[in-house]
């Protein structure tokens, strides 16, 4: 199955990594500048230090003082990168510079140096613009520490032509800096009115310091939505309210930013407990910044005062039809659906699958709550679209299960049970900051618990071992996610079970579900539609568009930066025979 947008947007992650220790990199700067040394000696039994004064001291200035020259702009650059950056500078420097003349070109030294110099200005800039300010004007004396320092050094060692070379060498990098920059900056600020650089910065510092600068451009991008939440109430006497809210908005895209903490911030937004299963929603319809999930709660608000209370409900019963599994349960005149195609994958479904679901159970029930289970993870993969197979098995088999329900109608008096569960397990383990949470629901001498992980997606297979140990307990069970994408700072594919085995996750499931069967007493269920209004998500295809210009710009960035490279040293060697 082909990849979508934001399953490409997830994968950009492959180009973070984690920088080693500045110790470290300055201990192998130190390394290949003595060994540089160790063999001139060798070779001329003279002292010239040049591997000291030529790249080992201008690397160590460069790491010393990039980071207050970048913090002049307000900006920051850790001792690990300042570090790497200069590590990086040094082995292409000697590369350039020491490579060939081991060969038999020792005639052309002051020439490789200086062309040198110009290469690790380049890529010093580049890199400083891309993780520190994307304005190049203010990274220029922190990209030129290390170069200039070396030009002084070669100065010392070659004469004043080498000076003269080199500065013309820099400025012959720093157009090139400058176009190449200015040709991968077109996609992005044609199609989005966004800087591509300032974006790298922004998703950087997300990741390094929680920023949400980010939310800034997705609300460049963003474009507003009116979509349909719906809430069942349950009240019980002497005890706090249960509320399972479900709404058609996506917990994405990541970690903090936007609405990637949907479900807690919903959940401590009441005063009611609070569970936040996952609705009919995509990448499309994530929230552009944690500001907009405050409409979603006035919405609720509003409506909570026109909640019909009933102490009737059935039976929880399972449907199918061909992949799609469907557990409804009625609550006065509104039904709930639970979703799965566990153990096939169950992902996302297009909001407009749900909005049609809802509409077609509207001819039955007052309110209809769909949810989609979210509980059987694969890989990470394409949602499921509208007029598709898939789509068309989930609207047959929630459609089935509403009509067969509303057939049945055998309602009674029931009682709930609610227990909320820290989990002993850490986002990077799969599990987000509510844990789990259980609703047990007891009619007709049937007793069903829905279990809610704040998590994205179940690994596959975990469903099943959990659910089969759960059902020796109660008669029927499902297992969901609130598809949190705080569990996902850095990987798309971290859901539970993923990094914890369901042996150790299956004690945790069984004491939860124990404690809300003891906290089980008569109650009372209501239902509510609240319409969220004006909320501003990233937009219909947006995050497709988005992510299909960001990996267009990649495929090209090599080659591009490789001609203009060799184009730098072709007009470096023509100066260098005009001038020199």
């Amino acid at each position: 199955m082909a990849q979508s947008g934001d399953t490409k947007i997830e994968g950009l992650s492959r180009y973070l990594f984690i920088a080693p220790s500045w110790q470290r990199s300055l201990l192998f700067i130190f390394i290949m500048a003595f060994a540089i040394d160790a063999v001139s000696f060798l070779k001329s039994h003279e002292i010239q230090l040049f591997g000291f004064f030529g790249y080992f001291l201008p690397a160590l200035l460069a790491f010393i003082l990039t980071i207050p020259l970048v913090a002049i702009w307000g900006k920051r650059i850790t001792l690990n990168r300042s570090a790497l950056l200069a590590l990086a500078c040094t082995v292409f420097s000697i590369l350039v510079s020491l490579f060939p003349i081991l060969l038999i070109f020792e005639g052309i030294f002051p020439l490789l140096y200086s062309v040198s110099l110009g290469l690790i200005f380049a890529i010093r800039l580049i890199v400083l613009v891309a993780i520190a300010d994307y304005r190049i004007s203010r990274m220029l004396l922190p990209a030129s520490v290390q170069s200039l320092a070396a030009m002084a050094a070669g100065t010392y060692y070659f004469g004043t032509e080498f000076l003269l070379f080199a500065i013309f060498i820099h400025i012959l990098f720093g157009i090139c800096v400058f176009l190449f920059l200015w040709l991968i900056e077109r996609p992005l600020k044609k199609n989005f009115h966004i800087s591509a650089l300032n974006f790298i910065n922004a998703f950087i510092a997300h990741n390094t310091d929680g920023s949400k600068a980010l939310e800034d451009f997705f609300r460049d991008i963003g474009e507003e939505v009116f979509v349909p939440q719906t809430s069942f109430f349950f009240s019980r006497e002497g005890k706090t309210d249960v509320m399972v809210t479900i709404p058609n908005l996506h917990p994405g895209p990541m970690g903090e930013i936007g609405g990637g903490n949907l479900p807690k911030i919903l959940c401590h937004s009441f005063d009611v407990d609070t569970m936040v299963p996952h609705g009919c929603a995509t990448h499309d319809f994530n929230l552009v910044s944690e500001d907009e999930i405050k409409k979603i709660v006035s919405a609720i608000n509003k409506t909570r005062d026109e909640i019909d209370y009933s102490p009737y409900a059935g039976k929880s019963q399972r449907y199918e039809y061909k992949s799609v599994q469907v557990l409804a349960q009625q609550f006065g005149d509104s039904i709930l659906l639970v979703t799965t195609r566990s153990p096939e994958m169950t992902e996302d479904l297009d909001y407009s699958i749900g909005l049609s679901i809802m509409s077609e159970g509207h001819r039955l029930f007052q309110d209809v709550g769909f949810i989609d289970g979210h509980n059987c993870m694969v890989d990470v993969t394409s949602p499921i679209m509208p007029a598709s197979r898939l789509a068309y098995e989930y609207i047959t088999a929630s459609v089935t299960a509403m009509e067969e329900t509303k057939k049945e109608n055998h309602m009674q008096e029931f009682e709930i049970g609610y227990c909320h569960y820290e989990m002993p397990f850490s986002r990077e383990e799969g599990f987000g900051d509510l844990g789990m949470q259980v609703l047990a629901v007891r009619t007709n001498d049937q007793t069903t618990a829905y279990i809610l992980f704040d998590g994205n997606n179940i690994e596959k297979g975990v469903r099943e071992k959990i659910r089969n140990k759960v059902l020796d307990i109660v008669d029927e069970c499902e297992l969901m996610t609130t598809d949190t994408h705080v569990v996902n700072t850095i990987s798309g594919k971290n859901p539970v079970g993923y990094r914890i085995e369901a042996e150790e996750i299956l004690p945790h499931v069984i004491s939860a579900v124990e404690a809300a069967i003891e906290d089980l007493s008569p109650a009372q269920a209501g239902a509510t539609t609240a319409w969220c209004e004006g909320v501003v998500v990233f937009g219909s295809q947006r995050i497709s568009q988005l992510a299909s210009t960001v990996n267009t710009m990649l495929t090209f960035i090599a080659p591009l930066g490789a001609t203009i490279v060799v184009l730098a040293f072709i007009f470096s060697i023509i100066a260098y025979l005009f001038l020199v």
